[in-house]
């Protein structure tokens, strides 16, 4: 059983496979605004009617797709996340499970997206948002995920510096 723990390092600070999996999560994230690439939003902006056409259709499939989960398993999906989120937070932070930290530093601000995410979905769909307001609304979404993608990579860099510094202290 030890041959296994030997090939799968648990210590993901220290992992660079970690730190390139938290750079793909943070610059995926922040392309795919609403489940629709970025570049569509400047396309639509630059090319006009056509890809604004194509750019209104996919922000209304993927809002009302994300409105009809939250509305009928929304609760159930809340619940879950907060189980997982709790559990999580207590295996990083109360036992101090570096493994459960780094995911935990992933999942906790991609929590915050979601939400922005619905909030956006649901703004969007009130208002019946088109044309250019509509890149309006995606670009500030962008940029808000963007924000909560900077603060989350600078948290979770000082963090995993902290927990090298300090198990590299203690083995040495």
């Amino acid at each position: 059983m030890g041959s296994v723990f030997e090939l799968i390092d648990l210590r993901s600070f220290s992992n660079l496979w970690f730190w390139i999996a938290l750079a793909v999560v943070w610059s995926t994230t922040s392309h795919w605004v609403l489940g629709v690439p970025f570049d569509m939003v400047r396309r639509a902006r630059v090319n006009g009617e056509q890809a604004m056409t194509d750019l209104e259709d996919m922000v209304r499939i993927n809002s009302n797709r994300l409105l009809y989960i939250s509305s009928t398993s929304g609760l159930w999906l809340l619940g879950f996340g907060f189980f997982i989120l709790s559990s999580l937070g207590i295996l990083a932070f109360y036992y101090w499970v570096e493994f459960a930290q780094a995911i935990f530093l992933i999942a906790f601000p991609m929590s915050f997206v979601g939400l922005q995410s619905l909030s956006t979905a649901r703004l969007i769909r009130a208002q019946e948002i088109e044309g250019e307001d509509l890149c309006r609304q995606l670009s500030r979404h962008r940029f808000w995920v963007q924000v909560i993608g900077m603060i989350s990579v600078f948290v979770t860099s000082m963090w995993g510096m902290y927990q090298n510094l300090h198990i590299g202290a203690l083995s040495g």
